[in-house]
């Protein structure tokens, strides 16, 4: 496959079978992912491989957090219950992490060097036959969420990657093409 098909055949994938990624599989993955640019060579990025309890922890952690709208007690634990489920059979969780500078501007850089490598990470995948999902909002700076990958002072979490082998692939959805932003500087 070559990068133009993977950069349109990649989608987010929220359905996947038990198929785990192989070990190499995702050395290969997280080896494309650290081959971005980065200013300054300040090489940011931070891997945690979650097994299947930290997942597990992990899908509590936001289960706690999603059943804060839900005023029944008992409806409250089962929407925990099921998120952790969730979360513990996915084939592979991968938390994202960067080491915060105190300078402003090379966070910045080194969050836009992250995002590139989780592209790059997600396009090894869909070379692979794999399907990624990216998730990002507010569970990343829970307290839980950061102990659960043991995350020191000091570091980020920018995104979880689910990967694995789809159950489902979702169609396309309609993009723009870049004609229609792009201007044209003399």
């Amino acid at each position: 496959m070559d990068v133009f098909e993977a950069i349109e055949t990649r989608r987010s994938v929220k359905k996947f079978t038990s198929r785990a990624p192989t070990k190499d599989e995702i050395e290969r993955m997280l080896e494309a992912a650290v081959q971005v640019p980065n200013h300054r060579m300040t090489k940011p990025w931070r891997f945690y491989v979650m097994g299947p309890r930290a997942r597990r922890l992990y899908g509590a952690a936001l289960g706690l957090r999603k059943a804060k709208r839900v005023e029944d007690a008992d409806a409250a634990r089962l929407v925990v219950e099921k998120v952790s489920s969730e979360h513990e059979r996915l084939p592979l969780m991968i938390a994202v992490a960067i080491r915060q500078d105190e300078n402003p501007e090379i966070r910045e850089e080194d969050h836009a060097s992250a995002m590139m490598g989780i592209q790059n990470l997600s396009l090894v995948a869909t070379a692979f036959g794999l399907g990624s999902h990216i998730k990002s909002g507010g569970i990343m700076d829970d307290p839980a969420a950061r102990a659960v990958v043991g995350l020191p002072d000091g570091e980020r979490i920018v995104a979880i990657v689910n990967v694995g082998e789809p159950e489902e692939v979702p169609a396309p959805k309609e993009r723009l093409r870049a004609t229609e932003v792009t201007t044209w500087v003399d």
